[in-house]
């Protein structure tokens, strides 16, 4: 199948043409297997570096692509967007996980200098507080795992804090004024298996999040669903 994929809006007049993918593609033409590209021997400077910046964008904007294509396809077809994933060869959870952040973050808030995987990270929080760390990574130029380290640090410093204010209301931290000192919040302690725990973490390393980070979403999704 040949897939027509037209150029950036910002390319120069002559490289506005399209270009096809594919076996089925015309001799000159780019064809892109799943395992890699197949480029001719007389492929022109200036359609390569055209290449270059299509693939670039792609690479980029593919986890959004497929996270807002999941979206859409829950919205507008109802049961039967499962069959078309089943038929495009993709890995259901992944996509659940691309949406999942694509629904915390509209077209509108997503910021071009950062990557998904910078969104993925404070998909959790708040809106404000979202913005608030976007911002910051975006101004200080932040790889996602500083700004991964700067959440949880700043994260553990409130918890401690609460913790500090609950040991100072009467009935200590373990009656109910105590609870109230945390503002409701409460510690979950769970035994599970070491089959459970492979699992969990297979699955938060393909959404590129830590086991906490993979199972606080997991529960938000869960109870946003219910």
């Amino acid at each position: 199948m040949t897939v027509a994929v037209a150029a950036a809006a910002d390319v120069t007049k002559s490289q506005k043409q399209m270009m096809e993918f594919g076996p089925a593609a015309e001799a000159g033409a780019i064809s892109i297997p799943r395992t890699g590209l197949d480029l001719p021997n007389r492929l022109p400077y200036e359609k390569w570096v055209l290449m270059g910046r299509l693939l670039s964008t792609v690479h980029a904007s593919s986890a959004w692509c497929l996270g807002d294509w999941l979206l859409h396809g829950e919205t507008a077809y109802n049961g039967r967007y499962r069959e078309a994933i089943e038929n495009c060869s993709l890995n259901y959870q992944t996509l659940r996980n691309y949406a999942w952040v694509a629904r915390r973050f509209p077209l509108s808030r997503r910021r071009d200098a950062l990557s998904f995987g910078h969104h993925a990270e404070v998909a959790s929080l708040a809106d404000p507080e979202q913005d608030y760390w976007l911002r910051k990574a975006e101004d200080h130029g932040w790889s996602r795992n500083r700004l991964r380290a700067e959440v949880r640090a700043s994260l553990n410093e409130r918890a401690e804090a609460a913790d500090t204010t609950a040991d100072g209301v009467d009935g200590g931290p373990d009656g109910a004024q105590g609870e109230a000192g945390r503002g409701g919040g409460i510690d979950l302690q769970l035994e599970i298996t070491a089959d459970r725990v492979k699992l969990w973490r297979a699955a938060a390393e393909q959404a590129s999040l830590s086991v906490s980070d993979w199972a606080l979403r997991a529960l938000d999704e869960a109870a946003r669903t219910a």
